[in-house]
């Protein structure tokens, strides 16, 4: 018997990519906090800014530009490695004033911004793929209503959950209060169900800014809805994942065959180090000068290095990336949870850093 084989429909490549925005939102805050005390210091009247901080137009801001700027490099590095001829996107909409308000329709969208939306994704999103109360995964969930409707409940999006059917079928007409009675459980779920929408929003921001990008290459992109990202995924049988997603958008998504074993690369955004001259200490004082050396020996931070340590407590060979150099001629190099410093002459370099640690060994496609 002979196999016969479908170009393009073997997946060879794919991974996962984190995005550093936490981080980044994390940062300007401190900056924010630290710049507020200063100038609180600082006595002399200024003048108030008025309409002199305008936007371009598009614009977004730095924790969401990330994202976009990640992805526009990692295109363009695969366009430069193989021969890309066109680009599938998944473009998933909430629309963020029904999730709120259910019963929102005419002119009271004109607070808002009036797109579709696909609530399960969503919540599916929010929820981790487990279900509220008993925590399953990798089992069907039905969409439940955290407080009944004949207990005056509503179907906003805060009051709705993902449940197992044993636990929807258990629950029934109960308040949650009666049904969960653990009570680090019930606050945990309380806590979660009255979270943001900031995910969703973030997904709002960013969807058109990607496909822009993607069209500036000038590849022919297509863009697909999540529901027709998961169809082609359930019907094939792969479980759930970002790779798995991405191999299955749109028609081209239709008949994946991803081989048994398979792994994805992971991809996550470090960043290019920092600009900040001074250190503080959480009061905003000064509390030292940041490294003056940029590269020590040909080896600089983030670095992805190997170690060939001949003697002592971390003899042996270890991979990792540099975590920090020293003048003296000394590196630090941080594999997984160990963090080894030994002189440069035992390191080479393996690749320099690109602002992105890469990691291998993501769970293989499975069925359901």
């Amino acid at each position: 018997m002979v196999a016969t084989f479908k170009r393009g429909a073997t997946l060879i490549w794919a991974a996962n990519l984190l995005h550093r925005g936490k981080v980044i939102r994390a940062r300007l805050a401190s900056r924010c906090a630290l710049r507020r005390t200063r100038r609180a210091r600082k006595t002399r009247y200024r003048q108030p800014r008025f309409l002199n901080r305008t936007r371009p137009k598009g614009w977004l801001p730095p924790s969401l530009r990330s994202r976009v700027g990640n992805v526009s490099s990692w295109l363009r590095k695969l366009s430069g490695w193989s021969p890309v001829t066109e680009c599938h996107i998944e473009t998933v909409r909430f629309d963020m004033q029904k999730m709120q308000n259910p019963e929102i329709s005419g002119t009271e969208y004109q607070q808002g911004t009036l797109v579709g939306y696909e609530v399960r994704n969503y919540l599916l999103e929010k929820w981790s793929r487990n279900c509220a109360y008993c925590g399953k995964g990798e089992v069907p969930l039905e969409i439940e209503h955290i407080q009944p409707r004949s207990r005056g409940g509503s179907n906003r999006i805060s009051n709705l959950t993902l449940a197992c059917h044993s636990c929807n079928q258990e629950k029934g007409a109960q308040s949650v209060e009666d049904f969960v009675k653990d009570p680090k459980v019930l606050a945990k779920l309380k806590a979660q169900a009255k979270a943001p929408l900031k995910d969703a929003a973030a997904v709002n921001a960013t969807r058109y800014a990607i496909g822009n990008v993607v069209k500036a290459f000038g590849f022919p992109t297509n863009f697909w809805s999540g529901g027709r990202t998961k169809f082609n995924r359930v019907r094939q049988g792969y479980q759930k994942d970002h790779y798995i997603d991405a191999a299955c958008i749109g028609t081209s998504g239709e008949s994946v065959q991803i081989p048994v074993g398979f792994q994805a690369l992971g991809i996550k955004a470090m960043g290019r180090g920092t600009r900040q001259t001074v250190r503080t200490d959480k009061y905003g004082f000064p509390k030292g000068k940041a490294g003056r050396v940029k590269r020590v020996h040909g080896f600089q931070t983030g670095d992805l290095v190997k170690l060939v340590q001949p003697k002592g407590k971390f003899a042996g060979t270890h991979v990792g990336r540099l975590a920090g150099i020293r003048a003296t001629g000394t590196l630090d190099i941080q594999t997984g949870t160990l963090k080894i410093s030994a002189n440069y002459k035992n390191f080479s370099v393996i690749q320099r850093g690109d602002g992105y640690a890469f990691t291998l060994g993501q769970k293989p496609p499975g069925k359901h």
